[in-house]
């Protein structure tokens, strides 16, 4: 695979929060893909053929008068991101059970130890949204069922997924940098249960999951459910984040019609992960 140009965007935001979570999320929606926050700001990546001039044009914080945000921007190399990360990727633990760890981190005592090394994909546990759906996974019982992790990202959770007991395991991403590194990660971890698929929501024609993970945005994730919804076996779960508290009445309100009623829900900051069950 020959390297991927991205557009890496430097912020300096003050105060920090909750401007940052407000720019990740919009940055988001304007199709960047990869974030790392830092002590003066965040570091946005989006890849070169998705960037224009343009691009931070609906990004309204920056026209907000609480925050005071600059930037500025340059291309980057893809071998240039993992010095980057590998600077700023700590370990970290989930309710004294989960280690979220790159190789180069000593082995840990907790009871399931993941090994990522996530280059430009989302996904090592530092994010909200990622640390609640590890927590839903801890919570929830996965032994011998079947499961799909939707924008799987690093795999993280579909690697999760398998270590709690999952017995069969799809895990999807439209992005091909994403979908090779899951390849990469899921070999990393000794999974033998999980199968890693390019692609999108069409992917799922004829599928059915006891439990489906979709971790994304909230726009995809609207389009999406009705699909979902089709996939889930009886008593099935379905767990969502990618969003914030404000939007739990719009997810909450499409899952309603397509008979889904919401379980629990998490929070962190103004992150918000729901399992929904049929």
């Amino acid at each position: 695979m020959s390297n991927i140009i991205y557009i890496g965007y430097e912020f300096k935001v003050s105060p920090l929060q909750p401007a940052v979570e407000i720019l990740i999320a919009e940055l988001g929606y304007a199709g960047f893909e990869s974030f790392v926050e830092n002590l003066d700001g965040v570091t946005a990546y989006i890849q070169k053929g998705e960037w224009h001039l343009d691009i931070l044009e609906d990004v309204q914080i920056l026209d907000s008068e609480e925050f005071e945000i600059t930037y500025k921007f340059n291309e980057i190399e893809q071998t240039n991101w993992n010095a980057e990360w590998e600077k700023n990727f700590k370990p970290i633990v989930v309710d004294n059970q989960v280690t979220v760890r790159a190789p180069f981190h000593d082995k840990p005592q907790t009871k399931y130890d993941l090994i990522i090394e996530p280059k430009m994909s989302f996904g090592t546990g530092h994010h909200e949204t990622t640390h609640m759906m590890i927590q839903h996974i801890l919570k929830n019982d996965f032994k011998g069922k079947s499961v799909l992790d939707m924008g799987c990202g690093t795999g993280v959770l579909a690697i999760l997924a398998e270590k709690v007991g999952a017995t069969h395991v799809d895990a999807i991403d439209i992005d091909n940098w994403c979908y090779i590194n899951s390849l990469e990660n899921v070999e990393r971890n000794n999974c033998i249960n999980i199968s890693v698929y390019e692609g999108d929501v069409s992917l799922l024609d004829g599928k059915n999951y006891d439990i489906i993970i979709a971790n994304i945005n909230r726009n995809i994730l609207l389009a999406d459910i009705s699909t979902y919804a089709k996939c889930l076996n009886e008593n099935g779960l379905l767990f969502l984040s990618g969003f914030y508290e404000d939007d739990i009445p719009t997810i909450e309100a499409e899952s309603k019609k397509n008979t889904l009623h919401l379980n629990d829900k998490l929070q962190r900051n103004n992150w918000v992960a729901l399992m929904f069950n049929n």
